[in-house]
């Protein structure tokens, strides 16, 4: 009797054990993009230096960088990336952590100079954040003197879950673009308030058919690049009018494989390309976007250089050209979901020589 009661006991505790893993479920965004991802198809570029890895200690945190270097002093400057945990990592040029500000969960960010504010010009450095209750936004300041950063403000998006962002300047207007992960697009303004507070305003909003990420504008044609995840890239206009877009590159195809994430663009004297990261085999695909049209260019991906490690299951990417720090032409920064040797196989962000990549796709 003893034993058939402890029998039943036993497999009643068992039961319930499955039931009760049956009934959790995963959220997407604990797992790691990449799954063991084998190396990039596309042509080999060495890594010239990484970051450390960041700090959450597990799973999938480390997303989209961005660049800002000194116009008077293109040996100053700083990347900045974002851990969708926990917060925003500022690094030198050579990625070295230079500063880490906590708080909320920013997944995409983007930064343009010359912002006014009362204090004088700044550095606008915006995040989508999903972690800060009732806002959507996370707008912070750079100090171009000291090269430090600060969180400005908190502002709402009327969005179910914001997840993609990116800026734009438009004359003398700020304009902040957060795409959420049921398609939908906003389009603000923002500014100063004579109070020193963000002045937020929505100008527009249109949609795409499913989830979106990441985006970038081209200031001086009014171009904005948008990554429909498992569709391909659109291109809409920057106005104020209802919004007409039209899809540039496909996926999946030869340029790209599901997902879409990361796009920057890099300008060098009359050319201006478009990079975009295609997750799905660990490549960067790169057109030439000056003209009415884009010009398909190739496809790279980051190889093991010096010790760095490859690039695999790449998420957010940025671009600057010209001197940046180090690079004389200019510097490439992508997302690694790997960073082997890492505890844990923890993330950082890898820096690529821009005359690499046009050495390997004869640009």
């Amino acid at each position: 009797m003893f034993r058939r009661q402890l029998r039943d006991t036993y497999v009643s505790l068992f039961i319930a054990a499955l039931l009760v893993t049956a009934c959790t479920k995963t959220d997407p965004e604990e797992l790691s993009d990449s799954g063991g991802m084998t190396l990039g198809v596309g042509k080999p570029v060495p890594a010239a230096a990484e970051t450390p890895s960041v700090g959450t200690e597990a799973r999938d945190a480390a997303d989209d960088p961005e660049i800002w270097v000194d116009p008077k002093n293109p040996g100053r400057g700083v990347v900045i990336g974002t851990d969708k945990k926990a917060g925003l990592y500022v690094y030198d040029l050579a990625g070295k952590q230079l500063q880490y500000v906590p708080g909320g969960m920013p997944n995409n960010v983007d930064l343009r100079d010359g912002f006014p504010t009362a204090q004088g010009p700044r550095v606008l450095v915006a995040a989508s954040d999903r972690g800060r209750p009732g806002a959507g936004a996370a707008l912070f300041l750079l100090d171009p003197a000291t090269l430090r950063l600060a969180l400005w403000g908190e502002v709402p998006v009327d969005l179910a879950e914001p997840y993609g962002l990116c800026l734009a300047r438009r004359g003398d207007t700020f304009l902040v673009i957060v795409n959420g992960t049921d398609g939908q697009v906003r389009q603000h303004t923002v500014a100063a308030g004579a109070d020193g507070k963000p002045l937020f305003r929505e100008e527009r909003r249109f949609a795409v058919p499913s989830q979106p990420e990441g985006c970038v504008v081209d200031d001086a044609t009014g171009r904005l690049y948008l990554g429909e995840e498992g569709a391909g890239i659109w291109r809409f206009d920057l106005g104020t009018g209802p919004a007409k877009g039209e899809i540039i590159a496909r996926a999946p195809s030869g340029m790209l494989k599901p997902d879409v994430e990361g796009l920057t663009l890099l300008r060098e004297g009359a050319s201006t390309y478009l990079i975009a990261s295609s997750q799905g085999d660990s490549a960067f695909a790169v057109w030439n976007v000056e003209g009415a049209a884009p010009r398909y260019r190739g496809r790279f991906s980051v190889m093991a250089s010096g010790g760095v490690d490859a690039v695999t299951g790449t998420d957010g990417v940025a671009a600057l050209g010209g001197q940046v720090g180090a690079f004389p032409q200019g510097l490439v920064v992508v997302q690694d979901d790997e960073d082997q040797g890492a505890t844990g196989g923890r993330q950082n962000f890898k820096l690529v020589d821009w005359r690499a990549v046009k050495a390997a796709l004869g640009l």
